[in-house]
């Protein structure tokens, strides 16, 4: 794949897009042509796996229009919104033995998942290590709720690590995420070739002369270019302002069982009579940490819905 100069494109040619720095953008043509391109206007909305429409302008492409997206993963908090990537079939999200993990920030990613409509599971990194009997405990509730967690040592089994995700991911559009120091770019470097080489051709074409490890990263697994992995960036907040309060019970698995049993259909699910999720916590049937993580979380969006 060449990342100089501008390939021949019919008017508003279909491209993905495989980088983001600012408002300029890498796109890959279906050939696998990488170029720089840019949108029209003063905004570019434009993120990493998106589908566009282009055209040349001189020695670059510019973004005439997106396809519609069939998922999308952001993160949104007072300040600012962050959306990770567009497209995905898949969402990893990363947590270790050590150093513990927060369970609020695994929460939240995986409301972000289902609110995003993305497909997702739990990856626990560093197995080999005594803390490992404590974090499966501590992930006992997700399994309950369904979600699959696998488990891997990156760093002392890569084989075994290959074994896991080699076949998980063909064929499809996958996102890591996880904060820092849970094994994700050891993961990374293990299950993409030539990964150095991908990120520098995308430093290339945005001219830009060096590798960045602060934005998401699309990389192809495989020489057909049929199954992709995207990295982003380790984050230590993961904000949910983007969903309502009244949807937060839907979005966590284990609450939205149960809101069919609740007498009302605004039960906050905090005091109300008649509550099922209520029932359900004091039956023990939903576990005193996720009860916990959905009070902060419920407080937290009232109080960011009261500033608007």
């Amino acid at each position: 794949m060449s990342a100089r100069g501008a390939p021949a494109s019919s008017p508003h040619a279909l491209a993905r897009v495989v980088g983001v720095h600012g408002r300029h953008s890498v796109i890959e043509t279906a050939d696998g042509t990488r170029m720089l391109a840019h949108g029209r206007g003063k905004k570019s909305e434009v993120i990493v796996g998106d589908h566009v429409r282009w055209q040349v302008s001189g020695d670059e492409g510019v973004i005439e229009s997106f396809e519609p997206r069939t998922s999308l993963l952001k993160r949104q908090d007072e300040w600012r919104s962050k959306n990770f990537a567009a497209n995905i079939d898949l969402l990893l999200i990363m947590v270790a033995t050590d150093p513990p993990y927060s369970e609020s920030q695994l929460a939240r990613a995986l409301i972000a998942a289902e609110d995003g409509r993305i497909a997702v599971k739990i990856v626990l990194n560093k197995i080999d290590l005594p803390e490992a009997a404590a974090a499966r405990e501590r992930l006992a509730p997700y399994r309950r709720m369904g979600y699959d967690v696998l488990e891997v040592a990156v760093k002392t089994d890569p084989a075994g690590t290959r074994a896991v995700f080699d076949p998980l991911l063909e064929g499809k559009t996958t996102l890591v995420l996880g904060p820092s120091g849970m094994g994700k770019s050891t993961l990374v470097n293990l299950l993409v070739p030539h990964a150095d080489a991908q990120v520098g051709e995308i430093s290339k074409a945005l001219k830009s002369g060096k590798h960045t490890t602060t934005t998401t990263t699309w990389y192809w697994l495989d020489d057909d270019r049929r199954s992709a992995l995207i990295d982003s960036p380790g984050f230590q907040e993961f904000g949910i302002h983007h969903i309502k309060s009244a949807e937060l019970g839907s979005l966590m698995l284990d609450y939205g069982m149960y809101l069919g049993d609740c007498k009302f259909a605004n039960c906050t699910h905090r005091h109300e009579p008649s509550c099922g999720v209520r029932a359900a916590i004091a039956r023990g049937d939903i576990s005193p940490s996720r009860e916990r993580i959905y009070e902060e979380l419920m407080g937290e969006l009232e109080r960011a819905a009261s500033r608007h």
